[in-house]
């Protein structure tokens, strides 16, 4: 079972790894799409040696929405990174996987939202792809179907946010221009939204040279872990953009809870607990659209 986790700083991968972390994902933000930290080349070479001494992988993000000028930089950009020794990249446009192919990186597939039948995936473990990030709306029954199908790892979100909505419009800079206020003051402030009849649930929104992103609150499977490792689902990634201070904790938890599925002595309740100790307050924990019949998604 392989913990993939998010990273902010060389320091921060560390701990992480320390904490029991198997793989680091990283990136910037013009080719990796809602990477908190944004990595340089510098600091990819450092964490990409720092993680080999330790016998962990690196993983970069080039699963942006690509344009003309973005395919234009990423070959020189890839080279870099071949020449640095990453692991892998997670990409989703078919123009930024030929060039990946030909720079001899491997890949996982990551089209976002797209990624939700075998046939796909299929489709692409024939081009190369090493495995693959499926749509985290995709439920456990038709994700244990897709994993019987394929012979290529699947990636399950099992901690933290993840992206409900994306547009490539500065949304909440309109916003602010529309009141004829300084952007500035978006800058210094978080912005949440709430379903009307639920006033209590926050869904963070953020900006950056992207566009507009919006988070749903934080995903945990943690009392579904006996599922995933029964169902042969073994690739766990842990996301920390909500998490701050806690999130080596988080990852030192799940380490725990991985360590305790192999021995026989997996208690949910005590882990589902310590989980919900170490969550930060302003963000509520849940399980997504996970447990729910695939026909209430669509």
């Amino acid at each position: 079972m392989q913990l993939v986790t998010t990273a902010q700083s060389v320091d921060q991968a560390e701990a992480l790894i320390k904490a029991g972390a198997d793989r680091l994902y990283i990136g910037n933000s013009r080719f990796g799409l809602r990477q908190k930290g944004d990595w340089t080349i510098d600091a990819v070479r450092e964490v990409t040696q720092l993680a080999h001494r330790y016998g962990k992988e690196v993983t970069v993000a080039v699963n942006n929405l690509m344009h003309n000028d973005h395919i234009e930089e990423l070959k020189d950009y890839l080279q870099t990174l071949k020449t640095i020794g990453v692991d892998d990249v997670t990409a989703g446009d078919p123009g930024a996987i030929r060039l990946i192919r030909q720079a001899k990186i491997p890949y996982w597939y990551d089209a976002q939202t797209l990624v939700t039948s075998a046939k796909q995936i299929q489709f692409w473990g024939k081009r190369e792809a090493i495995g693959a990030v499926v749509a985290r709306e995709v439920t456990i029954d038709e994700l244990v179907l897709i994993q019987q199908q394929i012979g290529l790892p699947v990636e399950v979100q099992v901690y933290g946010p993840t992206c409900i909505h994306h547009s490539k419009r500065p949304l909440v800079t309109n916003y602010f221009n529309e009141l004829g206020r300084p952007i500035e003051e978006a800058k210094q402030r978080e912005f949440y939204m709430s379903e009307p009849a639920d006033t209590t649930s926050r869904y963070p929104i953020y900006e950056d040279e992207n566009g507009t992103h919006i988070f749903s609150e934080d995903l945990t499977l943690m009392g579904q872990l006996p599922t995933l490792v029964k169902n042969g689902l073994h690739t766990w990634k842990l996301d920390g953009w909500h998490a701050g201070a806690q999130f080596v904790e988080i990852v030192q938890l799940f380490t725990y809870a991985r360590t305790n599925l192999l021995n026989g002595r997996f208690d949910r309740v005590e882990m589902e607990h310590r989980l919900h100790e170490l969550q930060p307050e302003t963000f509520r924990l849940g399980t997504g659209l996970w447990l729910r019949k695939p026909e209430e998604i669509k």
